[in-house]
């Protein structure tokens, strides 16, 4: 599977933007489409991909509501649904990273004061 295969999975094969678009997506965070996905080396920076898809949305929701037309039906819950999904990744990436540098032996030490 390709990293342009793997974002539009990831997005549930919606298509809000055209394959060249998804691209330039892809490309402004150091993958290349055409690729093999890899998700030891490549899945963070998908998830930043889907990230800045989505925000892109949040600034249009009206395109988005054309392509999910029976799930949302107003730009408030488009709005939400949009935040909700964005806060969502953010913590998967965040849960990643910590996962990587804990593996690397990188682990940051806990204090606690009362």
């Amino acid at each position: 599977m390709t990293n342009l295969e793997r974002l539009k999975l990831e997005l549930s094969n919606k298509q809000y933007y055209t394959d060249s678009e998804y691209t330039v997506f892809l490309e402004e965070n150091n993958l290349v489409p055409s690729s093999t996905y890899s998700k030891a080396t490549n899945q963070i920076s998908l998830l930043e991909t889907v990230i800045s898809i989505l925000e892109t949305l949040s600034n249009d929701v009206d395109m988005m509501r054309k392509i999910d037309s029976k799930e949302i039906t107003s730009i408030d819950q488009a709005y939400k649904y949009l935040a909700q999904r964005i806060t969502s990744l953010k913590g998967r990436i965040l849960e990643i990273q910590e996962s990587q540098e804990e593996n690397t032996g990188n682990i940051r030490p806990l204090f606690f004061t009362r």
